[in-house]
C-alpha cells in the first residue's frame, strides 16, 4: 500500500489545526479561571524574539490552506490576519478546517512532481511537489503548532502530549 499525497497532507493538516484548537480552548479556559486577561496568552512568546501565539496559530493556518492550495493547483485564499483573541483564532482555525474538507484526494494526488514557486518577501523559491510537504509544510504546520501548545504550557495552562498529538 502507498500513501498518496492527498493522504499525507490535507487529513494531517486538518488533525493538527483540531488538536491545536483544542490546546487553544484551554488556553481560554486557564485564562478565565485564573482571571487572566486573555491577550497576555494571545500576545504570549517563548522568547523576545519570536512570534507570539496568535502569530503561531495564523503561520500553522496558511501553511495549511497553502500547502493543500498550491499542491492541487490553486491560489490559496488570503486571510486579514488580524485575530487577537482566542474565539478569534479558533475562528480562523474552523475557517481554515472548513477549507481543507472540501479538498478531494482527485486534487491533490500526483502532486509529487508539480512545480510550486513561493515568493517569500524578496526570494522566490521553487520546490517539487513532494518535496514541498515534506521539507516545508509538514515542518512548518508542526513547529508552529507546537510553539503555540509551548507558549500556553509556558504560561501554566494544563496541557499535555495528548493534547498536542490528539486521539489515535
Amino acid at each position: 500500500m502507498t500513501l498518496s499525497m492527498y493522504q499525507a497532507s490535507v487529513p494531517s493538516f486538518i488533525r493538527m489545526l483540531t488538536n491545536l484548537a483544542g490546546v487553544l480552548a484551554k488556553g481560554a479556559a486557564h485564562a478565565e479561571a485564573k482571571k487572566i486577561d486573555p491577550a497576555v496568552l494571545v500576545n504570549g512568546r517563548l522568547f523576545p524574539d519570536m512570534f507570539p501565539l496568535a502569530r503561531q496559530v495564523m503561520i500553522v493556518t496558511d501553511n495549511a490552506k497553502g500547502g493543500a492550495a498550491r499542491l492541487a493547483g490553486l491560489e490559496p485564499p488570503k486571510y486579514e490576519d488580524n485575530e487577537s483573541s482566542f474565539p478569534e483564532l479558533m475562528a480562523r482555525i474552523d475557517k481554515t478546517v472548513a477549507y481543507l474538507k472540501t479538498f478531494t484526494p482527485g486534487q491533490v494526488d500526483g502532486s509529487e512532481e508539480r512545480t510550486i514557486t513561493l515568493k517569500l518577501g524578496k526570494e522566490t523559491m521553487t520546490f517539487q511537489g513532494m518535496p514541498y510537504l515534506l521539507n516545508l509544510v509538514l515542518p512548518n504546520i508542526y513547529f508552529h503548532s507546537v510553539t503555540a501548545y509551548n507558549i500556553l504550557r509556558h504560561n501554566g495552562v494544563d496541557v499535555g502530549k495528548k493534547d498536542y498529538l490528539g486521539s489515535p
